[in-house]
């Protein structure tokens, strides 16, 4: 299965990580960007946080050369409420050194999406200047609660990620703010948007915000599932794009 594979490579990649004692746990970037701050203010227009991503285990690559900050500079041009940025590297091409990157020239808040296993990636992530952190419900399992309130502790607003209404449940049971509803499976890489239809009842009245995760390509889709979540997060569909910045505009405005 192919998650269990990604996150096997994750585990014998971030075991080359100092202890947290030895990180130089500095934060390269000091003002806050709150995601969920950003996700509220979006007004009349659709809430997007938009990918800065370069390959995928379903397409294979995306993007080659274009650097970081100049996709984050389009993306900002499109109207996105913040950014994503891809730091696994193996299979979705991405680099900490991303955010590095991207950090000086964006003013919009920045998640940093990898597959959180090890307490250090989360003080490597505050280290790196990043507000947010996605937190992959399944993978971390009884773990979640934990990581949740170690990244809440280190100024990060945690994004958990859920896919079935068990890992939805386990995501309530917490203090997390921010959910966000993957409407793929990543034991099969399937799509299904309906995931969000589905699962957003679960939150309502419970004063979370929902971001629906992938599969969003068009106008169409935004307007089919808008009224069940608060923000998108959109990564290959206008990261393909000839013209993300344009791409991304009718999404803001679909």
């Amino acid at each position: 299965m192919i998650l269990d594979e990604i996150v096997a490579c994750t585990r014998h990649r971030v075991a080359a990580l100092r202890p947290v004692e030895e990180m130089d746990l500095l934060p390269r970037h000091r003002t806050h960007h709150s995601l969920s701050g950003a996700i509220r203010s979006a007004g009349e227009q659709n809430a997007i946080i938009a990918e800065v991503k370069y390959a995928s285990p379903s397409r294979g690559a995306i993007r080659r050369f274009d650097p970081p900050e100049t996709l984050a500079g389009e993306l900002i041009r499109g109207g996105c409420v913040a950014l994503s940025v891809l730091t696994e590297p193996f299979y979705f091409g991405g680099s900490t050194e991303n955010i590095e990157r991207i950090r000086p020239i964006a003013d919009v808040p920045i998640l940093r999406k990898d597959f959180i296993v090890d307490e250090r990636q989360v003080y490597e992530t505050a280290a790196l200047g990043a507000d947010a952190v996605l937190l992959i419900a399944g993978v971390l399992g009884p773990e979640l609660g934990r990581f949740i309130d170690l990244s809440s502790d280190l100024g990060l607003e945690p994004l958990v990620e859920v896919h079935n209404a068990a890992e939805a449940r386990s995501a309530l049971a917490t203090g997390a703010g921010l959910i966000g509803i993957n409407n793929r499976d990543l034991a099969t890489m399937t799509i299904d948007l309906k995931t969000t239809v589905r699962l957003s009842p679960l939150f309502a009245g419970e004063g979370r915000l929902v971001v629906s995760e992938s599969g969003v390509v068009w106008p169409c889709d935004i307007r089919a599932l808008k009224d069940h979540c608060d923000a998108f997060l959109i990564g290959s569909s206008v990261m393909g794009s000839g013209d993300p910045a344009r791409r991304l505009g009718r999404l803001v405005c679909a």
